[in-house]
């Protein structure tokens, strides 16, 4: 059974939930007849996956699909071998061949005719893109999803690609930070920067996909879901679909009761243990027949739910800053204060920095601080 994120897709520019000024510049990028190497920014959930798709469809014909690929920098970020499949992925025959995935021509972009469009798949703006008679066509994209998380060694390596074979092809970044994206390569790209959805923007698409599916809803469901998603059209999506299937869309307890059971306890168990003074602690525990030193304390706990879950840093913060703007917690104003104070700070930190598990430990032990000196 297809997601509602795949079912209710844009198929069109004039679809994507962007301002007036993005939608013109995307479509006016994949319409041109030299398209430029785009870097699209902005926070998750806001649609630039579905937005990089539009574009390949519009660029690519029909068979945008063969000669589209996809490399996930997040997957590669602290994983063994990483530079090797990096390295795989942009020379498919090896590092001793001279051949690279940027190079690579296709036949079907000098002939649009040989795949017939679908109707579920029409071109985005409307009609298909006409190639110039004197240009080489692009035939290939190359899509690098959160490029942010990339690190300093491997952002050189798509420089010099992008400098010197790059005639039939065309990059394509996602990124929420894209500070962090080396000045060489953001300065041969386009770079648009997308904001979170609006309040407004995410209740009109709830509302047409509830109508569209016989949805009774709460009039006031609508409301509650935009403002925990905080922007994340996405994330909104997901929630209305898991309550419509369970034909809980009638009672806003139910949204309630979804969004505790999916929020992680692990951090606010970690919060809280940072808030005792037990930030970074070990234990002897048996595990099998053998005793192991473990890491237990905030640090344990908050390294335990970001594996669990596949957390990164900034989904810890974000987590962070819903459990301390809620009121779960009952702590003073003071101490509420300084906290989200710190976690300002950390976030700061974590767009600069690859490491984040250093800035959230000193968040940690800025935390047990705090607390001591209320306490006093």
């Amino acid at each position: 059974m297809p997601s509602w994120l795949e079912d209710y897709a844009p198929r069109r520019f004039d679809e994507l939930a962007f301002s007036e000024k993005n939608r013109s510049a995307i479509e006016g990028a994949a319409i041109s007849s030299n398209p430029p190497h785009i870097l699209l920014a902005g926070p998750a959930g806001i649609g630039k996956t579905a937005c990089w798709r539009l574009m390949a469809r519009q660029i690519l014909g029909p068979g945008w699909k063969s000669t589209t690929h996809v490399l996930q920098a997040k997957d590669l970020k602290g994983s063994a071998g990483a530079m090797a499949r990096f390295e795989d992925f942009l020379r498919p025959e090896g590092n001793s061949s001279s051949d690279t995935l940027a190079g690579r021509s296709s036949l079907d972009a000098f002939d649009s005719t040989i795949i017939t469009a679908s109707v579920n798949d029409p071109p985005p703006s409307g009609k298909e893109r006409q190639h110039e008679a004197e240009r080489v066509p692009i035939s290939r994209l190359i899509i690098i999803e959160d490029a942010d998380h990339l690190g300093p060694k491997r952002q050189p390596y798509l420089r010099r690609m992008m400098e010197s074979s790059t005639h039939t092809s065309r990059f394509i970044f996602t990124a929420r930070s894209p500070s962090r994206i080396i000045d060489a390569l953001r300065s041969r790209m386009q770079q648009i920067r997308i904001s979170a959805t609006s309040a407004e923007q995410i209740i009109s698409i709830l509302k047409t996909i509830s109508g569209k599916n016989g949805l009774e809803v709460n009039r006031e469901l609508f409301g509650d879901i935009a403002h925990i998603v905080a922007g994340n059209l996405r994330r909104a999506i997901i929630i209305l679909e898991i309550l419509g299937r369970k034909g809980q869309t009638d009672n806003r307890k139910n949204l309630q009761e979804l969004v505790a059971s999916t929020t992680p306890f692990g951090i606010q168990k970690a919060l809280e243990e940072a808030l005792r003074g037990r930030v970074h602690q070990w234990r002897w525990e048996k595990q099998g027949t053998r005793n192991k030193r473990v890491l237990k304390g905030a640090l344990g706990a908050l390294d335990e739910v970001m594996k669990n879950h596949s957390f990164n840093s900034e989904d810890v913060v974000l987590h962070l800053y819903r459990l301390l703007t809620t009121g779960r917690l009952l702590l003073s104003e003071q101490l509420q204060a300084d906290l989200l104070e710190s976690l300002a700070r950390c976030d700061v930190k974590l767009k600069r920095s690859i490491h984040g598990r250093i800035h959230l430990e000193r968040f940690m032990h800025e935390a047990a601080g705090f607390a001591q000196t209320h306490l006093v």
